[in-house]
């Protein structure tokens, strides 16, 4: 089961990165070029914000069964950089971008004018994007190095 949901977590990893891109894109150019706020941008902004939060889903259920956090949480102090990594600095880092996506989708979702819309999603999500961008783990990240796609 935790190989099924790591590969799951990968690929849902890619899904929301590539939405995360593109409604941050639409959003800069909706906010700097003054563009009507869509239907289909609205769907860019309410899929990112739903692809995320299954992510974490997915995320919470990997932290709990995780070897790497079992080994963190019963030897903080001796645990190397991966655990110390999947123990802590991925998930708090991760949640964090979530709850600013999350903000971000809900208030764009209620602001009166169409630029209003895309520049509040374009700061939230930019925000979150940085954030998730640091915390991935990246083949040439210092703390936990991973492939560019988890196959097993």
């Amino acid at each position: 089961m935790f190989g099924s949901l790591l590969f799951f977590h990968s690929l849902v990893r890619w899904v929301l990165f590539i939405l995360m891109l593109v409604a941050v894109i639409i959003a800069w150019f909706g906010f700097r070029y003054s563009r009507p706020f869509t239907r289909s941008a609205n769907a860019l902004r309410h899929w990112t914000a739903t692809s995320a939060h299954i992510q974490l889903m997915i995320g919470i259920v990997l932290y709990a069964k995780s070897p790497w956090v079992k080994l963190f949480q019963q030897s903080k102090f001796r645990a190397g950089n991966e655990a110390v990594f999947f123990g802590m600095i991925h998930i708090s880092g991760m949640l964090v971008a979530i709850v600013l996506l999350t903000i971000g989708s809900a208030k764009a979702k209620r602001e009166k004018t169409d630029t209003l819309k895309y520049r509040t999603m374009f700061r939230w999500f930019f925000a979150a994007l940085i954030l998730i961008m640091i915390l991935i783990p990246w083949p040439f990240s210092p703390l936990s190095s991973r492939g560019l796609f988890r196959s097993y």
